[in-house]
């Protein structure tokens, strides 16, 4: 069956690119990271993973990222986790196995507390919880911070590409929705892949978020020797296995 694209309309809000394709459940759902979209490695892995298997599969472009209207520097965590609500009550039904890449874990483990009855699944990819909070504002020296706050808005280096903006919004906004504090109340299973070489979000947040789930089927693995992106042919491999074994599938 063809992969299906379109834009979802929502009143007063931004439309949202989408790509999806039906199939058997539960319907995966792919989640990027912080200025990123779907059109990436790990992204298009996926649907062409579930594809071949004839499993239901949609990614999206958050508000201001890729193909979807709006302005990246209006974006808030709770603006991008409504987003994602829109999108998977919109344009899926029954159960969902999300995965979420960086910023993108974050947002999965916010979907999937909003819409447990319905989570079959959960994989992190360098999983970012509490990103804003606890890697970028820790980060910042008093005088950048006394900018963010004053101006609302600095620009930061990324390695990615051009500078980032990050936003007072996005900043103050993150603390309402931190996970790592508390118990974190998800009983289906979770798999988080994370690489020690990772220069942007420390492999051991990940233990910490497993630590703080609830339910007992958590694994954590670790990749020593992969960067943030985790898009090299054996990482996508390891993705692969990683997403068949929690459709009952081996991955190959």
């Amino acid at each position: 069956m063809k992969e299906e694209r379109g834009r979802l309309q929502r009143t007063g809000l931004p439309p949202l690119a989408y790509a999806r394709q039906a199939g058997r459940a539960p319907t995966v759902v792919f989640l990027p990271g912080f200025a990123s979209d779907m059109e990436g490695e790990k992204a298009r892995f996926v649907a062409a993973f579930c594809a071949a298997r004839g499993q239901a599969v949609l990614r999206f472009d958050y508000s201001g990222h890729g193909a979807s209207d709006g302005r990246f520097e209006e974006g808030t965590i709770g603006r991008w986790r409504d987003d994602a609500l829109d999108i998977i009550d919109a344009l899926s039904d029954g159960p969902l196995l999300l995965i979420g890449s960086s910023m993108g874990g974050w947002l999965a483990l916010l979907v999937a507390l909003a819409r447990a009855p319905r989570l079959a699944g959960l994989i992190g990819i360098a999983a970012a919880p509490d990103f804003t909070e606890a890697l970028i504002w820790a980060a910042l020296p008093f005088s950048a911070r006394e900018t963010l706050m004053h101006d609302g808005k600095i620009m930061a280096p990324s390695a990615y590409g051009p500078p980032t903006p990050i936003t007072r919004a996005l900043i103050e906004d993150g603390r309402r929705h931190l996970l790592l504090e508390g118990p974190i109340a998800l009983t289906a299973p979770v798999r988080l892949l994370h690489g020690q070489a990772d220069p942007d979000v420390p492999w051991e947040l990940s233990l910490r978020l497993a630590e703080r789930i609830t339910g007992g089927d958590v694994t954590v693995t670790l990749i020593k020797d992969g960067d943030h992106r985790l898009s090299r042919p054996t990482d996508l491999a390891l993705l692969g296995a990683t997403l068949g074994g929690l459709l009952g599938e081996d991955g190959s």
